[in-house]
């Protein structure tokens, strides 16, 4: 197969990388950017452990072809905190005790994290919603919704 370059934003970082038109954005993410906190659980899109913000939305970036990626910003679990700074839902999840194993943990924080970009007050309903696509086997759910609240009522998110 011919390789094809791609242009995308990483975390705030302009990136070109090579791929095959096959590779899947969480392959360029962990293989070429070294981005490991973004988890292959499936490589179907059923678990979540993949999820990553692509201009503003949580995706599954083993569903996600990187070609289709061109252009696009992306935000891995490593570019929420910022100047040596949890952000603040990172914050509320280990106040709030909303991770065990830790394999989920940033496909569900992804997750939370665009829903809180497009509804920064979700109700437990549109919160329970938004992670609905990402699994848990250590059972954290109610943490998590309860660290979503938290961080909603500060009223602190930013992009």
């Amino acid at each position: 197969m011919t390789e094809m370059e791609i242009h995308l934003t990483v975390n705030r970082s302009s990136y070109t990388v090579i791929a095959e038109p096959c590779s899947t954005l969480l392959e360029v993410l962990r293989n070429q950017l070294n981005l490991t906190g973004t988890k292959e659980g499936c490589g179907a899109g059923d678990c979540g452990a993949c999820v990553v913000i692509m201009d503003g939305l949580a995706v599954n970036a083993c569903l996600v072809l990187a070609a289709q990626a061109e252009g696009k910003q992306i935000i891995t679990v490593e570019g929420l905190a910022q100047d040596n700074q949890l952000h603040p839902l990172q914050q509320q999840f280990a106040e709030k005790w909303a991770m065990q194993c830790g394999f989920c943990t940033p496909g569900i924080l992804l997750s939370c994290y665009a829903l809180l970009l497009n509804n920064p007050y979700p109700s437990v309903e549109e919160i329970r919603e938004a992670i609905s696509g990402n699994l848990c086997r250590c059972g954290t759910y109610q943490s998590v919704i309860e660290a979503v609240l938290a961080t909603a009522k500060m009223g602190e998110i930013q992009a």
